[in-house]
């Protein structure tokens, strides 16, 4: 998309840049920020794709903290 496009998309629906993804990933991943980062975007964010990509971040959070607990439970059974 050139710059003519993107300037008659409303705000709200605007593209990411790869640079604001990876920015977004780096503050998602610092230990307490990230977290109070993602539930916030996640909710308040007003770009539609600034607030998927929170969203699928946390629920990919989420699967990696049942998988954790699942193998920490299952090595605890073992041992």
């Amino acid at each position: 998309m050139n710059n003519e496009q993107l300037g008659n998309i409303p705000e709200e629906y605007k593209p990411i840049s790869m640079w604001g993804y990876f920015g977004y990933q780096i503050l998602f991943s610092l230990p307490l920020i990230g977290i109070i980062s993602v539930i916030y975007l996640a909710i308040c964010a007003k770009n539609w794709n600034v607030k998927n990509f929170a969203k699928s971040y946390f629920c990919v959070a989420i699967i990696f903290m049942i998988l954790t607990a699942i193998i920490v439970a299952i090595a605890g059974f073992i041992y």
